[in-house]
Parts: structure tokens; C-alpha cells; sequence
């Protein structure tokens, strides 16, 4: 069974994606064709690339990617564009993301459109295979008083769409990993 890992990209107190990886996972589990599980970057207290004395955080890190077949990045837009502790999770591994496929849940005032934008290009960088579904939320319409996730039913549709297309892709990309 394939192990996909929903990567909640934001560290920063009051940060709403653990809501919506939740959201996601809960969703996800119901299909049964894989199993599923949140990565929280703040659970691994990364440290800066290049920062002494951080072996240990960034071997564990890599250990949790290598042990995923696929991904779903769930990233709010900072600045129109990803964080910077999802940037750096990013930037501490290499060949562990190779040959993988994922998925990109995005929020924000545009939906997060631009910070998924910035993630694509990241990711084609790191030999991973991005999906063309991408469900986006609104801080104004999905997020009660800008803090409380309500998605709208028909987000529904494109999270199912998106999650299809990271299985079908992790499937077909693990015979490039073994």
C-alpha cells in the first residue's frame, strides 16, 4: 500500500494548516487506497540549511521522507509564496523527494495560488511530479472570522480529483525508486 504524507507547510503560531490537513487525511482515509498520515514540519524543529549541530533533525526529517511514496503539500500563501520553514524543509533533502508525485492544497486571499505556483517550481526541481489538481481556499469565503476552516462543499470535488491523481503518479513512480 503506498504512504502518503500530508506535509502541513507553516510553523508560525495561530497557523491554520493543521486544520486543513485534517480536513485532507479525514477525506483521504475514507478511500482506503492508501494510507495516510500528517507530517508536521514543526514536529521536526528543523534547523536552517548549513546550521551546525543539526545532524540529528535532518536525519530523521529525511528518514520520514524516505519512508513516503508520495506527498500533499498543504501551504498557506505568506508573501505571495510558500513559507520559509516549508522552503527549508525542502531545501534540507534531496534525492529523498526524487521520483515522487504530489499533491498541493493551498488558502489564502487568492487561494494560495501564488505560493503553489512557487512550490511547482521547487518541486520540478527535486525531481517531484506535481499534480494538475489543485483545490484552493479562500481566507475570506472557506476560514470563519479568517481562523476557523468551513470549506465549502464544493472543494469536495478537487480534493477527491487531486488525491486520484497523487496515487495514480506514486504508483506509476515507484518502479523509477526500486
Amino acid at each position: 500500500m503506498l504512504k502518503i504524507g500530508i506535509i502541513l507547510g507553516s510553523t508560525r503560531p495561530g497557523r491554520m494548516s493543521p486544520q486543513v490537513g485534517n480536513w485532507v487525511k479525514d477525506i483521504a482515509d475514507k478511500r482506503g487506497d492508501a494510507s495516510y498520515e500528517i507530517v508536521d514540519i514543526a514536529d521536526y524543529k528543523l534547523p536552517f540549511f548549513g546550521e551546525p549541530g543539526s545532524e540529528e533533525q535532518i536525519k530523521n526529517w529525511t528518514e520520514k521522507l524516505n519512508s513516503l511514496d508520495g506527498f500533499v503539500f498543504v501551504t498557506p500563501e505568506y508573501n505571495h509564496s510558500i513559507t520559509g520553514a516549508l522552503k527549508n524543509a525542502l531545501d534540507l533533502a534531496r534525492v529523498e523527494w526524487n521520483n515522487k508525485a504530489a499533491g498541493i492544497v493551498s488558502y489564502g486571499s487568492t487561494g494560495g495560488a501564488r505560493a503553489a505556483e512557487h512550490l511547482r517550481g521547487i518541486l520540478g526541481e527535486l525531481l517531484v511530479a506535481d499534480v494538475k489538481a489543485h483545490p484552493t481556499l479562500s481566507i475570506f469565503t472557506d476560514f470563519e472570522n479568517y481562523s476557523t476552516f468551513k470549506p465549502a462543499e464544493l472543494h469536495l470535488g478537487n480534493i477527491t480529483l487531486m488525491l486520484d491523481q497523487v496515487i495514480a503518479w506514486s504508483g506509476a513512480l515507484q518502479t523509477l525508486r526500486q
